[in-house]
């Protein structure tokens, strides 16, 4: 999805969540479905190239946003749902507005959105809809306030790991063998599915059929045991996805099930307000003694401009340099749109590589919603990291800082 789908989709579940809130008044009420029906003729117009009639729609939101009455009770969700909007629809206005060569209404437009929080420094540099309006001195000084938001430039400021004493730490432990897990292996054929080439590849061929064969969905949490059969199973019986935490607990317990070690990896943002972390695995290669990032919800693992795999901490500590990096050109999202570097490197996963988690021991249905939940989690932080971070996760038991402890080689 590109920045506006996903905008507009986090501005659908805001309406959504106001729609069926237990006090919701009669304004509220109605509020919802105007914006709704406009939201649906903005985007019909857009895509049509009437940026007449899309900006019109914008502008009527934006009326009805600012007549909507504050309530007694749910002050907070009709505040963050004021501010959404005026974010989202200023921004699409101002595109609108640009499109149509109406420079000063376009740059005015713009500046309300940054005034209402609009802080996507990357999307605003490259975004062609606004390119009558770049070369603007008003435009390069709003561009430039926004840099300090820019996720890469974010993670390039985190402090660096430190060494530390981590001999009373816990060791990662590695479940293979086991009757569950064997049964995966028999299940999923996953000897036939790795091939008979060497470790690397058969490392990617698993990577490939996990993607292929369970669909992501990362808004949608399956209500069944954490295993990779019944996560394979609910999909197959309701045609639905299941989130990335999911999808990455079912394809390590296919690399644990033929014996390749193997953790699934909560990768997580420094900004306390972001609900977004993303969940990758991380698999160690006997062959090429390191671990390598391997990512089924995008098909993704990553290369350095040699042709070397690289791991979860190297592609944080290349993104931190601006040293060149190789995403697969297959990688994808439910085989429907292509993932480039540009996105999914320095802008996603830089987001999303400010602190890692994950859990001591690697094992078979590891979070059964229906179980006990004795995992001890560990989150590997820059120095001071731990500070005020995102914690879109389980909370760590252990938080440490030196990265030689956390990526340590299985025994």
């Amino acid at each position: 999805m590109n920045m506006k789908t996903i905008i507009l989709f986090a501005f659908a579940i805001l309406l959504s969540a106001t729609t069926y809130a237990q006090e919701i008044t009669p304004g509220q009420k109605e509020f919802v479905e105007k914006v709704k029906k406009l939201r649906t003729e903005q985007r019909a117009a857009i895509k049509q190239k009437d940026y007449v009639n899309g900006a019109k729609c914008c502008e009527e939101i934006l009326r009805l946003t600012a007549a909507l009455k504050q309530p007694k009770q749910n002050v907070e969700t009709y505040l963050g749902i004021v501010k959404t909007a005026n974010r989202i629809f200023n921004y699409d206005l101002a595109c609108c507005y640009a499109q149509l060569n109406k420079k000063k209404e376009a740059l005015a437009a713009l500046q309300r959105a940054i005034d209402a929080g609009y802080q996507e420094y990357r999307h605003l540099k490259t975004d062609t809809d606004l390119d009558n309006i770049r070369k603007d001195k008003k435009f390069v000084a709003m561009l430039q306030s926004l840099r300090k938001y820019d996720k890469l430039v974010i993670l390039q400021g985190a402090k660096d790991y430190l060494k530390e004493n981590t001999d009373t730490m816990p060791k990662f432990t590695y479940e293979m063998g086991t009757k569950n897990l064997n049964y995966v292996r028999e299940y999923f054929k996953l000897d036939s599915v790795a091939g008979k080439g060497d470790e690397v590849s058969k490392i990617i061929n698993i990577l490939n059929f996990a993607h292929n064969a369970i669909r992501h969905n990362g808004s949608n949490y399956a209500r069944v045991e954490m295993d990779a059969i019944d996560l394979y199973n609910y999909h197959k019986a309701t045609g639905n996805g299941i989130n990335c935490r999911q999808l990455a607990i079912a394809t390590n317990e296919m690399y644990l099930a033929m014996g390749i070690p193997s953790r699934y990896v909560t990768c997580l943002p420094k900004d306390s307000t972001d609900t977004d972390c993303h969940v990758i695995n991380t698999v160690y290669s006997k062959q090429l003694g390191k671990w390598i990032w391997v990512d089924p919800s995008f098909n993704a693992y990553v290369k350095d401009d040699k042709g070397n795999f690289l791991s979860i901490n190297e592609v944080r500590e290349r993104l931190r340099k601006n040293l060149p990096m190789v995403l697969n050109e297959d990688a994808n999202w439910n085989n429907e749109k292509k993932q480039t570097k540009e996105y999914y490197l320095d802008y996603y996963m830089a987001k999303n590589l400010y602190w890692i988690e994950c859990v001591v021991d690697s094992r078979f249905n590891p979070e059964s919603p229906y179980r006990k939940n004795t995992n001890k989690y560990i989150g590997l932080f820059p120095a001071e990291g731990e500070q005020n971070v995102s914690k879109q996760s389980y909370d760590p038991r252990y938080a440490v800082h030196t990265a030689e402890y956390f990526w340590q080689a299985p025994e």
